[in-house]
Formats: C-alpha cells, structure tokens, sequence
C-alpha cells in the first residue's frame, strides 16, 4: 500500500500502482469526470500514470491552470493529427499550451494555408474528438525514436530527438497520430468540444532567421460549446477596447516612425491624464514621507557597471554615448535605483534619519526588439512611477506594509479590485542569475512573506520571478475582461546598498549598511494606462477624464452664454470645452458620446434665461436642467477622490 496525501492534507492509503484517475474515482464519479491531469509531488502527470510510491496527489480540473494548459496541450496534438489527414506528408516543428490556448508549428511542404481552410481543419478535429481516443504514454529509445521519425520523413522532431537524453524520452499517440512529447495529456479527445482556430503566422524554426520558415497555427478549444461563445465575444469586446484603437479615437497618444518606434508622444489629452494620475499619486507620497527627486537621462557607464545592470541588461539597452573624451562612454538610463542610490551618499546619514524615501517620475530606455513592441504595453521609453526607501532592517517590514496601503489605495481608487499578490522567488536551480549572499536572499524573502500575510493578502509564489537584485511581491491584476496584468510591485534589495557602499551611523556609533525597498505601484505609467483604457473601454472615472464637460450650444446665440458657464466652471479646475461647430445638437451630443465625455450641457434660450444648463451624463441620458452652481457642486462631489 502507499499513502496519497491530498491537497486538504487528509491520507488515504491506496494499492501501489494506482492512477490519479482511480484516486478520483474513489472520491467521486462527478469528480472524476472532470479529471484532466493530476499534479504528483509538484510535477503535472497524466491522470492514467500509475503512482508508484507515497505521494501529495492534486487533481487538476479545466479550473486549474495546469488543467487547462493539459488540455490545450492535448489540442494540438488534436489538430496535428487532423491536419495530417486532411494534408498528407505534413511536418511538425513544436506545439505548446500558451496562455491564450495553444499554436502548433507546421511544415506543409509547397502549400500555403489559408484562414479560409480554418473551418474544415475544425470540422476534423471534432470528428475526430468524438472517436474519444486515449492519449498514450509510451517510453521508447533514443534510437528507435530516431527510426520512427527517420521513416516519417520529419526532419524536425529528429532535429529535436538530438539533444534529447536516451531514457528520457516518450511518445504520445491518440488515434492515428503518434508525436515526440513530454506530456502530459488528458485522458482521452472526448474532453474537447469546442474547437477554434484564431489565427496565422510565420516562425522560424528554432527562432533562426537562417532556418525554414514555418506555418504557425494558433487555436483554442473548451469543454462547452458554451465557454466558447463567451471567450469569442470576451475577444470582440477586446477588440473594441484595444488601448491603440482607443488611444488614436480619444486622441491621447500617437507614435511616429521619425520619432522612433517605440516612443509615444503624448497628445494634450492624454497629457491631461497623465498628469492627473502623477499628481494624485504625489499627492499620496506626500502624505507617506516621501521626497520627490528628479535624475538625468543618461548616466555614466561606471554606474551602471557598479549597479550590475551593465552586466544583467547591457546587451538589451541602447547602445553607449561616446563622448570626445576617448574611453568615456554614457548609457541611456534603463533604471532609475542606481541615480537615487547616489543622491542617498551626498550627506552622511544617521539611523534617526531612516526611512530616507526618494521618489521621481524618472523615464527610462530598454531597447525592446521591433517584433515585441506593442502600443504603450510594450515600448523602448517609459515613465515609471519610481520609488527608493533606504531603511534600518528592523524597519523593513513596517515600511513594506505602508508601501503596500499605497499599491491598494491607487488600485481602489482607479476600480482594480480583484488581484491576487505574487511572491517573486528566485530560482533555486540557477542562482548564477542573481546577485548577493544566500543570507540577504533569506532575509529579503522572510521579510516580504511576513509582510504579504500580516497584511492578509490573496497570495502565490512563483520561483524564478524575482530581480536579479532581490525578490519582490508583484500584483497580478484582473481587468474587466478577466485577463491578467502585472501592475505594481515592491521589491527589497539587501544587494545594490552593498554595491554602492551605502551606509548610516547607527546607535553604536558604528557603520551599517541599509537596506533598499524598490516600489512602484503604476509600474510603468505608458503600460498601467494602456492597461486602465482597455479595463474601462475609456470611460475614465470623471476626476481623471481629460475632458470632463462639453457645452453644446443649441445655436451662436447661445456662445456667449456657453462662454460664462465654461468660464465659471473652470475657475473650480473642472476641465472641459464647448462645441462651438454649427451642427444640429443631436449631431453634437452623438459625437460626445463617441468621444465618452463625461458630462454634456447642452445651453438654450431656457437656460441663457434662467441660469441653467441641461445636463446628459454619458452612457445614462437626459439628467434634467439644474443650475450652474448645482451642477459644479455635484461635479466637485464627484470628482474628490
């Protein structure tokens, strides 16, 4: 017998030999009916692989992650095996679970796939998952793998058989179709029933421009037809909040290619907003402590040799400013940690002075490849909302809670509020990746899990996630749609006040070095607003809207009138415009409802008399006529935040 410790932390003992699917069984038919895969001692197995020994048993359902990734997994090998049907001497490169469902990289030899073929490849795959065909494991030698292949005629998964281990290799085969695979799968095609493909594209194989290039197909499947409908409208309402769309019909951001790509240039209303988001935030760091610093563009190389970012991310920034002194060489700033570390060694500090908290809406350089940039999510320049705090250890914890109150106060007060806290580890296997000792490693990660608990927040922890510097909680945001973001993060860093000798006099009249909190709860301003556009389909809440009035004049005879309202209205920084177009006023109020302002007033011979404006709010409708001091005293109400 063997004993399988289950996720609640009950035992139960079982004969050796037993499946994850029959431990699901014993537990519940519903249960197993829903089983896609199972986690044995932290690895995702198939639920029909015996269990050999004692074990910590998680069954993996289409809620899990892991279940999910199985079953997108399994789904290109679903559509391999149609596409080889419907398309003889067909070749396969790689096809993984992505977070989005899965892609299959494809060799069709002199044909040319077309989208329009799309519906046909689905059609099969249906047929074909309705067959219900098991998903089997079988282990073969590194020598007969390469027979198999060599007779298929697969060039590439002999191209991947080679750097494979003999022993360590395994064959999956469902129904007609046999691949070179890892696993794990679900436990038969049945699970899948519903199947679409998303789209086409090009890829190297292996990454190598040198290499062929490869038809890649993405798609995603379900276990209901259902979940399907609801994942292509979630796509379309997507479409329609694509921050790039949205950012060019608000007229916030623009870019240009002699500027450069990858450089947005903010437009006066999307300037507005940004502005609005760093003032509220500086206000907030007010309150907390905070000084506000400002550094310069560039730094000198030395800097950043001394940081170990020259060493950690040379490769990735732009490359060196030559100066005519010979050997001098400048960078353009990628982080903005290394300049406050120098503004903290002006003076000398004393442990009465700590906390020290330099704070600076510093723009940054990281030269991203062209194929990865994305609007403002992904770019080559970018504000971040940038923070240092040079602290006493016995302080570290204390300081860290108050940065965390911060990161939550701006999520509630921008309408983000389900998130969950990752815990960003390093990665045990490859410490080569950072810098510092296993003991400020130790007690940086102590310091930041005591922190997330004793605050009481939702958290996970990924190894392998943390800064070459330090580990750091990350907050992993859910917008409107349900996809996730990484917006916020904190960060503690025994390593940077080593490098760059940071100290302070402590009560024994002796040197210490201080420890350094990173925190940045937009992250980057340029990404956290592409986020918030998308998350809000530009419906900004009214005290961060560019514009958050519009007067609409019936006729010129109002202007005047329209002029007074504007004027009163703006004495009390309530910011908005008025239509001076000669356009009927039902034209008028479609196209501010278009450009999602806030508030419309529309202005009369009634209102010019009595001192009115009529108000629609966007979205709502006609809110009736109030006057002009009751109309700002609600917007002031509103906009106080």
């Amino acid at each position: 017998m063997i004993n399988i410790t289950l996720p609640d932390g009950s035992v139960r003992q079982y004969d050796k030999g037993i499946s994850s699917m029959q431990i699901a069984q014993s537990i519940s038919e519903g249960l197993a009916r829903n089983v896609l895969a199972a986690e044995v001692d932290g690895q995702v197995w198939d639920a029909s692989r015996p269990i050999e020994q004692d074990a910590h048993v998680k069954l993996l359902t289409w809620n899990d992650a892991d279940g999910k990734s199985t079953f997108w997994h399994s789904s290109a090998h679903l559509m391999a095996e149609a596409l080889e049907a419907l398309y003889p001497g067909t070749k396969f490169g790689i096809g993984p679970a992505i977070e989005t469902g899965f892609y299959y990289d494809v060799d069709f030899g002199d044909k040319v796939l077309s989208s329009d073929e799309f519906k046909q490849i689905e059609d099969k795959m249906i047929e074909l998952a309705k067959t219900k065909e098991e998903y089997i494991r079988k282990p073969v030698s590194k020598a007969d793998a390469i027979e198999y292949f060599t007779e298929k005629g697969d060039e590439y998964k002999l191209d991947l058989i080679k750097d494979l281990p003999d022993g360590a290799i395994t064959f999956y085969s469902q129904g007609n179709f046999t691949d070179l695979c890892r696993g794990p799968h679900i436990p038969n095609t049945g699970f899948i029933k519903a199947v679409k493909l998303m789209s086409l594209a090009g890829a190297y194989w292996r990454g190598d421009e040198t290499r062929k290039q490869l038809t890649r197909i993405y798609g995603v499947t379900f276990p209901k037809a259902s979940e399907l409908t609801e994942y292509l409208h979630m796509i379309e309402e997507a479409k329609k909040r694509d921050h790039r769309k949205l950012g060019k019909e608000l007229e916030l951001f623009a870019f240009s290619e002699k500027v450069g790509m990858g450089l947005p240039l903010w437009l006066p209303k999307g300037t507005a907003l940004r502005e609005r988001l760093v003032n509220f935030l500086q206000k907030a760091q007010v309150k907390a402590g905070y000084e506000q610093v400002i550094t310069p563009h560039i730094g000198h190389k030395n800097l950043y040799v001394t940081s170990g970012h020259y060493e950690k991310y040379g490769a990735d920034s732009f490359q060196p400013i030559k100066t005519p002194q010979e050997g001098e060489e400048f960078f353009l700033k990628p982080m903005n940690c290394p300049h406050h570390c120098e503004i903290y060694k002006t003076k000398p500090r004393s442990y009465k002075d700590l906390p020290v908290r330099f704070a600076e809406f510093g723009t940054v350089y990281r030269y991203e490849q062209s194929g990865e940039l994305h609007g403002l999510t992904r770019v080559r320049g970018f504000t971040q909302d940038d923070a240092h705090l040079f602290c006493r250890p016995d302080q570290v914890k204390d300081e860290f809670k108050k940065v965390i109150d911060l990161v939550l106060y701006v999520f509630k007060a921008l309408g983000f509020e389900n998130y969950t806290a990752q815990v960003s580890l390093r990665d045990p296997e490859n410490r080569a990746k950072y810098i510092g000792t296993d003991e400020n490693w130790a007690l940086a990660e102590s310091a930041i899990i005591e922190a997330a608990a004793e605050k009481g927040l939702t958290t996970v922890v990924e190894l392998g996630e943390a800064a070459f510097y330090g580990p750091k909680l990350d907050f992993m945001v859910k917008d409107a749609l349900g996809r996730k973001w990484q917006l916020g993060t904190i960060q503690v860093d025994y390593n940077l006040p080593e490098r760059f000798e940071l100290e302070y006099t402590g009560s024994d009249n002796q040197k210490h070095r201080p420890v350094m909190i990173h925190r940045a709860p937009f992250g980057s301003m340029e990404r956290f607003i592409a986020v918030l556009i998308e998350h809000c389909a530009g419906n900004f809440p009214l005290w961060l809207s560019p514009e958050q009035f519009i007067i609409l004049p019936i006729s010129e005879k109002y202007e005047e009138y329209a002029k007074k309202v504007s004027d009163i209205l703006k004495d009390s920084d309530i910011c908005g415009l008025i239509d001076f177009r000669d356009e009927k006023i039902g034209r008028k109020i479609r196209d501010a409802e278009v450009k999602k302002i806030p508030y419309m007033l529309v202005v009369g011979e009634k209102e010019a008399a009595e001192g009115l404006v009529s108000v629609r709010k966007h979205g709502t409708g006609d809110l009736g006529s109030m006057s002009i001091e009751d109309f700002k005293e609600q917007i002031i109400k509103e906009i106080t935040v």
